[in-house]
């Protein structure tokens, strides 16, 4: 990477992320006091988030990189099925715990199978 911008470019790179990420949060807490709870932006910005995590999911599940591409499509919609399962019919919505189960899931299919 420094080959190709150098250290300022990195540098530049990391300033200006870092502008806009603390640009975005200042205008979020400007405009709170101004928002109601149970408004229709506070929905929408949350039905923006919830899409934005099941696309990543989804896409961590069909489109894997790095070592989680070494295990089988199975294992991962297995893993994820599970944790579903028990995060909406076990454990009342305990995250955690659903995380791990998916997760040793998916380390144990996938030792199973390879």
């Amino acid at each position: 990477m420094t080959e190709i911008w150098g250290p300022a470019g990195i540098g530049a790179a990391l300033i200006v992320g870092a502008v806009v990420t603390y640009f975005w949060r200042a205008a979020g807490v400007a405009l709170s006091g101004r928002l109601r709870p149970d408004g229709a932006v506070i929905a929408w910005v949350g039905c923006v988030a919830y899409a934005l995590l099941a696309a990543l999911i989804a896409r961590m599940i069909v489109f894997p990189i790095g070592p989680l591409a070494e295990t089988t499509l199975f294992a991962r919609l297995a893993a994820a099925a599970v944790a579903f399962a028990l995060f909406f019919f076990l454990w009342r919505r305990a995250l955690l715990p659903a995380v791990i189960a998916g997760a040793g899931t998916l380390v144990l299919l996938a030792t199973v199978q390879g």
